[in-house]
Parts: structure tokens; C-alpha cells; sequence
């Protein structure tokens, strides 16, 4: 990944309800949720929730499909991991065992994978 493009993604997830519409779709991942379900489940009126839905997917953080006369947004998955990963490559200059010992310490530790390579 090229650092404009991870960016690019922070730049998107920069609003609260950015990251809120984005974690939404994680959890309803992979099948997504057409925009009047988002707008319910958390409360964002249509006007507003249409301009975050464009700065997500034109992030690539979202994907987008016609359904009808729906549009259904999808998180997408492997780029969320590619950001991750991103984030985390070159984690203690490549000593994984310091890395691990992070991992282990952390909240997170039972959703982040248990090793490095």
C-alpha cells in the first residue's frame, strides 16, 4: 500500500460518523446494508448520511452496487486488512517475538492473528 492511499482511507474514517457507518458495515459484512437501513440503525438522516457514504467509497474503504432501486454499500474487507497491515509491517523492526509480546498485552488480542509471518 503507498502511503497517499492509506492517507486517503484516514482522511475518510477522520468523522465519527464515517467511522461509525464504517464499522456498521464491518459488522453486516458480506452482504452490506442498502442506505435506508444505515440511516436507521444510526440515526443519520439521508441528506447527510449520502455525503459520508461518498467520502467512504471514494476512499475504497466502501463498495457500492446497484440493488433495485437500492444501492447497497459493502465494506470492503481486504482493504480494511491491507490497512492493518499497513499499519503494522514494520512493527519492531522486524523482531517478531517483541511484536508478539505486544500482541499478548493488548485488548485487542483475541481479534488480532497470533503471529506475524
Amino acid at each position: 500500500m503507498q502511503t497517499n492511499q492509506a492517507s486517503k482511507i484516514f482522511e475518510a474514517l477522520s468523522s465519527d460518523v464515517r467511522l461509525d457507518i464504517f464499522r456498521l458495515l464491518v459488522r453486516y459484512a458480506p452482504g452490506g446494508l442498502v442506505q435506508g437501513d444505515i440511516a436507521r440503525e444510526l440515526g443519520i438522516p439521508s441528506t447527510n448520511l449520502s455525503f459520508h457514504l461518498k467520502a467512504i467509497v471514494h476512499s475504497g474503504l466502501v463498495d457500492v452496487e446497484r440493488e433495485g432501486r437500492f444501492m447497497r454499500y459493502k465494506a470492503n474487507i481486504p482493504l480494511m486488512l491491507e490497512i492493518v497491515a499497513y499499519l503494522t509491517e514494520e512493527c519492531c523492526s522486524g523482531n517478531p517475538e517483541a511484536c508478539q509480546r505486544f500482541r499478548d498485552a493488548s485488548p485487542a488480542r483475541h481479534i488480532l492473528p497470533r503471529r506475524l509471518d
